[in-house]
């Protein structure tokens, strides 16, 4: 290459930036890329494939920089500084980036073709100057991906510092293909780092970077899947509900039926106040409190439009019945805001708590707790750590003291909490951001979720299936569920702040419940490790679970194997319910015949007079 096809370059690292430069909000990430290419080919694919076949292997670690957030947002090209390394072990060592240049989302043809272009200068010692040149198509075509276009990079080595407007006249060196692999796409998201000389500058850089990314995605891929009703962000897809459109009230009690109401308010040791909701139709020796999960609250277990569990239970002789809304619920707002709160806080103050106020109104009569996932794994913890006695009988479902995860919701443990706190800038996760009225960076966010999740059309249960579990959909099998309650899972679940990840991310590492702070004398009275004790409880627990869980997968099987090793003869018992998922079990449509008889099955054994199942009600009541 002669010398006027080279690009002057200038070390980035020895400018000193200036006062207005240092003035200005700044947002950079770690990227790393890795793939194939041959020596000598322009064309892409054969490139990688003949690359991928002589193993000649080629990848890049670059650290991306907006150094003035609002001039990048501003300006057409997205244009951002880039530096770092090219790694390709054919030509002997590392290659440092003496100059890059990244552009995000450049209009080619269109705002619905876009490219993401990489230009990286190098200096090998003997092949002499180099430019990588690298592009990702963001286009919409059918059978394309989103994750596929935004994670493939179409690379070649040019020979000579070849800039943009050269490029067609230079020489191809190398030609290739190089990808994001998921877990380097974990790691990236956990590299998002903001400057600024205030905190509030820093979280609006998060939020106007985000815009730029992901609001294209949506302009882009969500043309097509709202075939083309509304430019820009603003698309839905089709058959989706209306913003803000309810079928059925929130936080109603219409699906309980003939039985007396009441709200009973109490507090905890470390000051919260908590909730029951109480449905009563006759005083009975054996009561029955129900816990629900994260995000959720008493509404799973009321809803109008199946047989619920609290009328199952009503109708068939457990007839008071309390649900809690413990510090998860969103009910509450404890959610919606950073908190430090974790299950420890949960099993020591909010169930002793809620215990006593139901012993001020009912005595000594007979308790017995049905629990579900996070509410699940908090009671068995406080009932196995000495924290509550006195219960009569646990149906503990989909999580107990073992909680076990599927590979990918282990990686999103371990990102998330990081990632939304402190790259997105977010407080909570929320499953109804589609639905905020206006522009808001969780409704982008939620949006462009859903091009990821083509599995139905409720961006509410997209969302779900990000915040928990693995697969498409993760809470539930979507044929065990009616449609309308399908709809509503914007209104059933809640935001929930990140904090209680991180506990779960400590549990699924130690493979059982522990403590999340065992030096911190505010918990001194809970075991560090919440199985010491299981020797001593008495209390019979059923481990029920959905056979395709996919958020806990075989977590109950699991607990109850090793509670069996460790105080055999307790009476516990394990029920693993085929065709269910993790959130169905409870709220399906046919919970009534395939679920809830087992339920009464298990109370009646252990309730104070063991009643035959004969004349039992089998349907709703007319």
């Amino acid at each position: 290459m002669t010398e006027e096809h080279r690009t002057p370059i200038r070390e980035a690292t020895t400018v000193e930036p200036d006062a207005t430069a240092q003035s200005r909000a700044r947002v950079s990430f770690t990227e790393e890329m890795k793939g194939y290419a041959t020596f000598g080919e322009t064309d892409y694919d054969r490139g990688f494939r003949q690359g991928k076949q002589d193993d000649t292997f080629i990848m890049f670690h670059l650290t991306i920089t907006v150094d003035d957030v609002d001039r990048f947002v501003a300006d057409p090209q997205h244009e951002a500084s880039a530096v770092g390394y090219v790694r390709c072990p054919a030509l002997g060592e590392d290659m440092p980036v003496e100059k890059g240049v990244f552009n995000l989302f450049v209009d080619r043809t269109g705002r619905l073709d876009k490219r993401m272009l990489y230009r990286l200068y190098l200096n090998h010692e003997k092949e002499g100057p180099l430019t990588l040149s690298g592009f990702k198509v963001i286009q919409e075509d059918p059978g394309n991906d989103v994750w596929a276009d935004t994670t493939t990079l179409f690379t070649r080595l040019l020979r000579g510092h070849v800039g943009p407007e050269e490029e067609d006249a230079a020489e191809v060196f190398a030609s290739g293909i190089i990808h994001i692999y998921h877990r380097d796409f974990l790691k990236q998201l956990t590299t998002m780092h903001a400057e600024g000389p205030t905190l509030a500058e820093r979280n609006e850089a998060r939020v106007q970077f985000g815009k730029v990314f992901f609001g294209p995605l949506w302009e882009v891929y969500g043309s097509r899947v709202a075939g083309g009703q509304l430019p820009g962000i603003l698309m839905r897809h089709p058959g989706a509900e209306d913003e803000g459109e309810r079928d059925i009230p929130l936080y109603t009690h219409e699906g309980v039926q003939n039985a007396a109401h009441e709200t009973v308010s109490f507090n905890t040791e470390d000051k919260l106040g908590l909730s029951f909701e109480r449905f009563t139709r006759a005083e009975c020796d054996d009561v029955v409190m129900i816990v629900h999960g994260l995000t959720t609250s008493t509404d799973m277990f009321i809803m109008p439009e199946h047989y619920n569990l609290v009328s199952y239970l009503l109708d068939n002789g457990f007839t008071d019945v309390w649900s809690l809304d413990f510090r998860m619920s969103n009910r509450h707002s404890y959610n919606l805001a950073h908190h430090s709160m974790t299950l420890d806080d949960i099993a020591l103050f909010d169930y002793p708590a809620a215990i006593a106020a139901m012993r001020e109104r009912i005595g000594d009569r007979r308790i017995h707790v049905i629990c579900h996932c996070l509410g699940s794994a908090s009671f068995t913890m406080s009932l196995f750590g000495k924290a509550v006695d006195g219960i009569a009988s646990v149906i503990s479902n989909s999580c107990g003291l073992t909680p076990r995860v599927p590979r990918w919701s282990w990686l999103k443990l371990h990102v998330a909490p990081f990632f939304v706190e402190n790259v997105l800038g977010y407080p909570y996760m929320n499953p109804r951001w589609s639905y905020d009225p206006g522009l808001s960076s969780g409704k982008v966010f939620s949006k462009v979720n859903s091009l990821f999740h083509r599995e139905c059309n409720v961006p509410a249960c997209n969302m779900l299936s990000l915040m928990w579990g693995s697969g498409n959909p993760a809470l539930y099998n979507h044929e065990n569920l009616l449609d309308i309650t399908h709809r509503r899972g914007g209104d059933l679940y809640g935001g929930t702040s990140m904090h209680y990840y991180r506990h779960v991310r400590k549990m699924v590492k130690a493979g059982r419940a522990v403590k999340y702070a065992p030096k911190d004398p505010k918990y001194a009275r809970l075991p560090n490790d919440y199985l010491q004790y299981a020797r001593d409880i008495e209390t019979p627990v059923l481990f029920m679970t959905g056979e395709s869980n996919r958020v806990f997968t075989d977590s109950q099987v699991y607990c109850h194997q090793k509670l069996q090793r460790l105080a055999p003869g307790r009476g516990h018992e394990l029920h693993v319910f085929p065709n269910y998922g993790h959130q169905d079990v409870f709220m399906g449509k046919n919970n009534h015949v395939d679920v809830f008889p087992r339920l009464l099955e298990f109370l009646d054994k252990h309730s104070s007079k063991p009643r035959s199942m004969a004349g039992r009600a089998e349907s709703r009541p007319v």
